[in-house]
Protein backbone atom coordinates (compact mmCIF):
# COMPACT_ATOMS: atom_id res chain seq x y z
CA UNK A 1 0.00 0.00 0.00
CA UNK A 2 2.92 2.72 -1.05
CA UNK A 3 0.53 5.40 -2.09
CA UNK A 4 2.15 8.93 -3.21
CA UNK A 5 1.15 11.59 -0.38
CA UNK A 6 0.13 15.02 -1.18
CA UNK A 7 1.11 17.55 0.58
CA UNK A 8 -0.96 20.69 0.91
CA UNK A 9 -4.42 21.07 -0.61
CA UNK A 10 -4.14 20.22 -4.17
CA UNK A 11 -4.24 17.12 -5.41
CA UNK A 12 -2.86 17.69 -8.94
CA UNK A 13 0.31 18.25 -7.07
CA UNK A 14 1.67 14.99 -6.46
CA UNK A 15 4.80 14.26 -4.36
CA UNK A 16 7.29 11.72 -4.69
CA UNK A 17 7.08 11.04 -1.27
CA UNK A 18 5.18 7.66 -0.32
CA UNK A 19 2.56 7.49 2.34
CA UNK A 20 4.39 4.99 4.36
CA UNK A 21 8.03 6.57 4.46
CA UNK A 22 5.83 9.83 5.81
CA UNK A 23 4.66 7.72 8.79
CA UNK A 24 8.04 5.80 8.95
CA UNK A 25 9.63 9.22 9.17
CA UNK A 26 6.31 10.74 11.91
CA UNK A 27 7.54 7.92 14.11
CA UNK A 28 11.20 8.06 14.04
CA UNK A 29 10.56 11.78 15.23
CA UNK A 30 8.12 11.16 18.02
CA UNK A 31 10.84 8.19 19.09
CA UNK A 32 13.68 11.18 18.88
CA UNK A 33 11.45 13.15 20.94
CA UNK A 34 10.68 10.73 23.39
CA UNK A 35 13.91 9.60 23.80
CA UNK A 36 14.97 13.82 24.03
CA UNK A 37 12.41 14.31 26.77
CA UNK A 38 13.75 11.47 28.71
CA UNK A 39 17.56 12.41 28.42
CA UNK A 40 16.88 15.88 29.47
CA UNK A 41 14.83 14.99 32.82
CA UNK A 42 17.25 12.56 33.78
CA UNK A 43 20.31 14.90 32.69
CA UNK A 44 20.13 18.84 33.95
CA UNK A 45 22.44 21.46 33.94
CA UNK A 46 25.30 20.35 35.91
CA UNK A 47 24.95 16.99 35.30
CA UNK A 48 25.61 17.44 31.37
CA UNK A 49 28.60 20.10 32.35
CA UNK A 50 29.96 17.54 34.80
CA UNK A 51 29.66 14.72 32.19
CA UNK A 52 31.12 16.88 29.10
CA UNK A 53 34.07 18.37 31.42
CA UNK A 54 35.11 14.74 31.74
CA UNK A 55 34.72 13.50 28.19
CA UNK A 56 36.99 17.26 27.09
CA UNK A 57 39.71 15.32 29.44
CA UNK A 58 39.49 12.21 27.65
CA UNK A 59 42.92 10.91 26.13
CA UNK A 60 41.05 9.15 23.87
CA UNK A 61 41.75 9.65 19.89
CA UNK A 62 44.99 12.28 20.76
CA UNK A 63 42.84 14.08 23.26
CA UNK A 64 40.02 15.01 20.74
CA UNK A 65 37.19 15.96 22.70
CA UNK A 66 39.51 18.65 24.51
CA UNK A 67 37.71 21.39 25.24
CA UNK A 68 39.46 23.92 27.41
CA UNK A 69 36.15 26.01 28.31
CA UNK A 70 34.47 22.53 29.20
CA UNK A 71 37.07 21.52 31.49
CA UNK A 72 36.99 25.10 33.24
CA UNK A 73 33.55 24.92 33.74
CA UNK A 74 33.36 21.02 35.33
CA UNK A 75 36.23 22.65 37.44
CA UNK A 76 34.12 25.90 39.12
CA UNK A 77 31.88 22.94 40.13
CA UNK A 78 34.21 21.86 43.06
CA UNK A 79 34.02 24.94 44.48
CA UNK A 80 35.25 23.53 47.98
CA UNK A 81 38.72 22.81 46.06
CA UNK A 82 39.06 25.44 43.37
CA UNK A 83 39.68 29.34 44.47
CA UNK A 84 39.55 31.96 41.70
CA UNK A 85 43.23 32.19 41.85
CA UNK A 86 43.70 28.34 41.36
CA UNK A 87 40.67 28.24 38.78
CA UNK A 88 43.42 31.23 36.66
CA UNK A 89 46.19 29.15 37.17
CA UNK A 90 44.63 25.46 36.05
CA UNK A 91 43.97 27.42 32.64
CA UNK A 92 47.47 28.75 32.11
CA UNK A 93 48.39 24.59 32.80
CA UNK A 94 45.52 23.64 30.51
CA UNK A 95 47.26 25.81 27.92
CA UNK A 96 50.62 23.67 28.03
CA UNK A 97 49.13 20.52 29.35
CA UNK A 98 47.63 20.18 25.83
CA UNK A 99 50.52 21.16 23.88
CA UNK A 100 52.50 18.63 25.73
CA UNK A 101 50.13 16.04 25.48
CA UNK A 102 49.64 16.15 22.45
CA UNK A 103 52.70 15.52 20.74
CA UNK A 104 53.22 12.59 18.59
CA UNK A 105 55.43 10.18 20.18
CA UNK A 106 55.34 10.40 24.21
CA UNK A 107 53.56 8.43 26.45
CA UNK A 108 50.70 10.36 25.78
CA UNK A 109 49.96 9.27 22.74
CA UNK A 110 48.19 5.99 22.89
CA UNK A 111 45.78 6.74 26.18
CA UNK A 112 42.56 5.92 26.46
CA UNK A 113 40.90 6.46 29.19
CA UNK A 114 41.15 8.78 32.17
CA UNK A 115 42.73 6.26 34.17
CA UNK A 116 45.29 5.62 31.83
CA UNK A 117 46.22 8.90 31.77
CA UNK A 118 46.34 9.85 35.63
CA UNK A 119 48.37 6.74 35.56
CA UNK A 120 50.82 7.94 32.89
CA UNK A 121 50.89 11.66 34.62
CA UNK A 122 52.56 9.54 38.20
CA UNK A 123 54.92 7.50 35.84
CA UNK A 124 56.06 10.56 34.24
CA UNK A 125 56.39 12.58 37.31
CA UNK A 126 54.16 15.22 35.00
CA UNK A 127 51.28 14.82 37.85
CA UNK A 128 53.90 17.33 40.13
CA UNK A 129 53.84 19.77 36.95
CA UNK A 130 50.37 19.83 36.22
CA UNK A 131 48.75 19.14 39.91
CA UNK A 132 45.67 20.74 39.08
CA UNK A 133 45.17 19.33 36.08
CA UNK A 134 46.34 15.74 37.98
CA UNK A 135 43.24 17.02 40.64
CA UNK A 136 40.79 17.57 38.12
CA UNK A 137 41.76 14.18 36.17
CA UNK A 138 41.04 12.29 39.82
CA UNK A 139 38.17 14.35 41.20
CA UNK A 140 36.36 13.23 37.31
CA UNK A 141 37.87 9.68 38.44
CA UNK A 142 35.85 9.57 41.76
CA UNK A 143 33.16 11.18 40.46
CA UNK A 144 32.53 8.32 38.26
CA UNK A 145 32.64 5.34 40.78
CA UNK A 146 30.69 7.48 43.21
CA UNK A 147 28.16 7.95 41.12
CA UNK A 148 27.82 4.03 39.99
CA UNK A 149 28.02 3.59 44.01
CA UNK A 150 25.01 5.39 44.56
CA UNK A 151 23.17 4.16 41.73
CA UNK A 152 23.71 0.73 42.34
CA UNK A 153 22.70 1.86 46.36
CA UNK A 154 19.21 3.18 45.36
CA UNK A 155 18.71 0.24 42.57
CA UNK A 156 18.73 -1.99 45.89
Amino acid sequence: MDMNYARGKSKRKKSSVTYSYHLRVEAFYAIIDLQLSELNSRFNEVNTDLLLGMASLSPNNSFANYDKDRIMKLATHYLNVFTDSMLEDLGFELDIYIDYVREAGNEFSNLKRLGDLSETLVKTNLHKTWRLVYLLVKLSLILSVTTATVERAFLR
